[in-house]
């Protein structure tokens, strides 16, 4: 039985908890390992049991695994790196940490997800990496231009803040061999709170990025408590994940089977639900394969069905504005066609596990109301 509260569409997202998470908090508030602790290791070896990895690093947050990840994959001032505009701002935000610049690229309109093309046609002889968008949970494959990319010496880094558990083929993501970054946040497939993880693709990205994580101290917590001294290699950040976010995700994990089933449960019920509506189209996450983050839809008068919608107390988003039309972001921008209309059209619909079948139901007849009054004014 979970324990959360039931939103339903007032929220267009919300936090899921099966019921032992709470008491799994209170054993580690008990045992006084609040910091990054021997359930933090724990966490870092089931996430790899269940990818079938051979490591996994937890860090603080999404953001700080891209950090991290691009960091450990040599990315830093001189380099840009391709991403997506259509994304969160963290993505290019962690770019920019590294010292890096972001060069844009453009989307496939489909699956608001870079192709192989479009990361060919954005690289440019600055480029180090590529940081390709698991938009929705939609696994993206880059296999066919991996060998070029690898040949340039360009990194792939994988933001799959939206697609823990999601799939290419028969391999969840993370173990598809580039270099994968997760996030826990509360809202996220899987949550600890607020937490993230990077799936290294050999042991000298992992021991970089567990140096970064604890401040560039070269020593665990465990072998420093044993010496009365400790070692600092290089440039380091406070990137730890504690004890109290990893046995919440410890947790979540014991669920995964029902939280997967679930989430494509729900997103094909929108999909049957939908497919009656004039002016309404759904963008494909490929949800036989991954776990859906999110239920979107293109519409036109956005805008207008939005305020209708939120006028109704159905809890509508958007995800995302685009990061090249952001004033922070100005002097990177170029054109990108796909994704400046893709961004006037976009409309996240409420999705999450407290979401019934009769509350799906309800925000399609709102949305087909909706889209009548706004092409009526």
């Amino acid at each position: 039985m979970t324990v959360s509260s039931k939103p339903g569409i007032a929220r267009n997202a919300s936090p899921y908890l099966y019921g032992q998470e709470a008491a799994a908090v209170a054993r580690i508030l008990a045992s006084g390992q609040y910091g990054h602790s021997d359930v933090t290791e724990e966490f870092e070896r089931q996430i790899a049991a269940f990818l079938g990895v051979p490591d996994a690093v937890a860090v603080a947050s999404g953001t700080a695994a891209l950090h991290s990840a691009l960091l450990a994959a040599g990315v830093g001032p001189g380099h840009e790196v391709v991403v997506p505009s259509m994304t969160f701002c963290a993505t290019v935000q962690a770019i920019l940490a590294t010292g890096a610049t972001p060069r844009f690229a453009d989307i496939d309109p489909a699956t608001l997800c870079v192709s192989d093309q479009l990361v060919m046609e954005a690289l440019s002889p600055a480029t180090a990496a590529v940081v390709p968008v698991l938009f929705g949970g939609r696994a993206i494959d880059l296999s066919a231009v991996q060998g070029e990319l690898d040949a340039r010496g360009i990194a792939v880094v994988e933001d799959a803040a939206h697609a823990f558990g999601s799939r290419t083929g028969t391999r969840r993501v993370g173990a598809t061999g580039a270099l994968t970054c997760f996030s826990f946040g509360p809202i996220k497939n899987l949550t600890c709170g607020q937490g993230g993880m990077v799936i290294p693709r050999t042991p000298q990205e992992a021991d970089t990025i567990r140096r970064l994580r604890l401040l560039g101290v070269t020593q665990s917590q465990n072998e420093r408590a044993n010496t009365t001294t400790y070692r600092v290699d290089g440039f380091g950040l406070r990137y730890q994940l504690s004890g109290i976010n990893a046995a919440i995700g410890l947790a979540q994990l014991d669920h995964f089977t029902t939280t997967e089933h679930t989430r494509r449960s729900l997103w094909h019920t929108y999909r049957d639900a939908l497919a009656p509506l004039d002016g309404v189209r759904l963008v494909d996450v490929d949800a036989d394969h991954a776990v859906p983050h999110l239920c979107q839809i293109r519409v036109a008068r956005r805008d207008r069905v939005f305020a209708e919608l939120r006028s109704r107390n159905i809890a509508v988003g958007v995800h995302y504005p685009p990061n090249h039309l952001q004033p922070a972001f100005a002097a990177w921008r170029r054109p990108l066609p796909a994704t400046e209309q893709a961004g006037a059209q976009i409309l996240s619909l409420p999705f999450h596990q407290h979401l019934t079948e009769k509350d799906i139901d309800r925000v399609v007849a709102a949305l087909g109301q909706a889209i009548k009054s706004a092409g009526d004014t």
